[in-house]
């Protein structure tokens, strides 16, 4: 199941890039950080269109930095947001969810969360913070460019990691910004394969 819906790059692309440019608008018009950017925060229509949702957390950003720190999800949550350089000024700024829209690309690439084995929030704060930053599956079919889109956003130092107007011009992006990508049909044809699945009598959603 989980491999069926897995999306290759080429086919979200054009959901990853209305996230990016919805999140870029969001710190550019409105001064504001979402601060829980994950799958189930970035809806997807049956037509293709990407919304953002969840702003329960979100705050205001001044002088480019967020001064709150409300918590998000502790397995989207960046380096810096866990254990911040200087505890007397724990602020940080849009950086932090480009590390959670990373990290979100990885599971939806894979169809697998990266962090997937630890057993509790915990484990995953301290595998962010002592492991290297989780990366695409060698043996898997993604192009050098989507795989280093990923690393640009996975960055662990936070000051090396790119805002949102930098990773609009990575080659990635450049690539597929005018590609012909229908993802209303890819998502027409995940759903009637979940239907066809759910119906099977083996499937063991129905047990």
């Amino acid at each position: 199941m989980d491999a069926m819906l897995s999306l290759k790059a080429v086919v979200f692309v054009s959901p990853d890039m209305q996230t990016v440019k919805a999140l870029h608008y969001l710190k550019e018009v409105h001064g504001v950080i979402h601060r829980d950017v994950k799958p189930s925060n970035i809806l997807l229509d049956e037509k293709g269109n990407v919304k953002l949702c969840d702003f329960g957390i979100s705050g205001r950003l001044v002088d480019s930095k967020a001064r709150t720190r409300s918590a998000g999800c502790a397995a989207y949550m960046a380096p810096e947001r866990i254990d911040p350089p200087d505890p007397k000024k724990p602020d940080y700024d849009i950086r932090a969810d480009v590390w959670s829209l990373g990290i979100t690309l990885v599971e939806l690439a894979t169809g697998m969360f990266p962090y997937k084995d630890c057993k509790n929030d915990f484990e995953v704060l301290a595998r962010v913070l002592e492991n290297e930053p989780p990366s695409l599956p060698a043996d898997q079919n993604f192009s050098p460019d989507f795989r280093n889109f990923i690393n640009c956003c996975l960055t662990k130092n936070y000051k090396n990691r790119p805002k949102y107007r930098k990773l609009l011009e990575h080659p990635f992006m450049k690539k597929y910004e005018t590609a012909n990508v229908n993802v209303a049909e890819w998502f027409a044809q995940a759903m009637k394969l979940c239907e066809v699945a759910l119906s099977c009598s083996d499937s063991p959603i129905r047990r």
